[in-house]
């Protein structure tokens, strides 16, 4: 199988897969990035193949839209996966660096070398910081210059602040000047920068909430109501007979609502699924800066605005529907 999802990846033009192989370098996990993108592109084609043939056969719609839909749908998603578990493993590791920074501080006024100090600063609570540490040791342990092995981490990490603080450090070893001094200063900035940004994100929990609760539960509450209200006026036109006499003198006439009730829901879910996704990426951009990170946001608002759709829409139609003789 593993010659497949390579000859399948090297016959997909290489500028699609850049941004991916990017992301698999950046996240946890270790395999080869040729068989990974192959495996998506095969999973892809499989689903789109299957799911176009199931919705064109109960849908009795064009097969190639829903391939098409399908295959872009599932690569998008693991591509998204990607980096959102890219930007997980950047934010723990900057969430240890101030506490490693410090305990390799320590390290080096107790008299220890610059690279025996940071493979003791090497904790378990380190979590995915910890890893990337011991990688350089073993590294360094075959031979590699500290310095290159020490870059490689800061590569592999998408994180501005790690490949701050390790230009830091390879230059303080390269300079023989202060280093302990300078890890020291550097894990107190950093920890300034987290209760900074700890206030921010306290001070903005209040549009945060705003903005869930309009995508997530008013929206799909008006547009079951508005649903309702379309198939009252539709039912109600419908029912009326107007002599045509009655309209010579009028500057207006009133036709036939072509718009079905069927439209009308279907828009309705349609919009919630767009409105939920752009307000999570709204949420993502507020709380961390990235669209990307609001991701967390849509499929709770998904199972929320799609049931409580539905819910009001029968509700109000089991309420008042015997008013309208539905």
């Amino acid at each position: 199988m593993k010659n497949i999802y390579r000859t399948i990846a090297r016959i997909v033009p290489s500028w699609t897969n850049t941004k991916l192989k990017e992301f698999l370098s950046y996240s946890s996990i270790r395999v080869d990035p040729e068989d990974f993108i192959g495996f998506v592109i095969l999973s892809s084609l499989l689903l789109g193949l299957g799911g176009g043939f199931l919705a064109g056969y109960f849908l009795q719609k064009p097969f190639w839209v829903f391939f098409v839909a399908l295959t872009l749908c599932s690569y998008i998603v693991v591509y998204l996966w990607l980096s959102v578990l890219a930007d997980k493993k950047a934010r723990l590791v900057e969430e240890s660096l101030p506490d490693a920074l410090q305990l390799m501080s320590s390290n080096l006024k107790a008299g220890m070398t610059a690279d025996k100090a940071l493979f003791l600063s090497s904790r378990p609570e380190f979590g995915p910081l910890k890893d990337e540490i011991d990688v350089v040791g073993r590294k360094v342990m075959l031979g590699k210059n500290i310095d290159k092995a020490m870059m490689e981490m800061a590569r592999r990490v998408r994180s501005k602040r790690l490949m701050r603080a390790v230009e830091l450090i390879t230059s303080g070893m390269n300079s023989g000047g202060s280093l302990a001094i300078l890890l020291e200063s550097t894990a107190s900035d950093l920890r300034e920068q987290f209760l900074v940004d700890k206030k921010i994100k306290a001070s903005i929990a209040m549009y945060v909430i705003f903005i869930f609760t309009g995508a997530a539960l008013i929206s799909p509450a008006l547009f079951g109501l508005s649903s309702f209200l379309v198939e009252v006026i539709r039912t109600t036109l419908a029912q009326i007979d107007i002599p045509n006499t009655a309209t010579v003198t009028l500057p207006i006439t009133l036709g036939k609502i072509t718009i079905s009730t069927e439209f009308v829901i279907y828009f309705a879910l349609a919009f919630l699924v767009i409105n939920a996704f752009m307000a999570s990426m709204l949420l993502g951009l507020i709380g961390t800066g990235k669209q990307k990170g609001g991701l967390r946001y849509f499929i709770p608002m998904i199972l929320l605005a799609i049931p409580i759709f539905l819910v009001t829409r029968y509700a109000i139609k089991s309420l008042l529907g015997g008013l309208f003789k539905f």
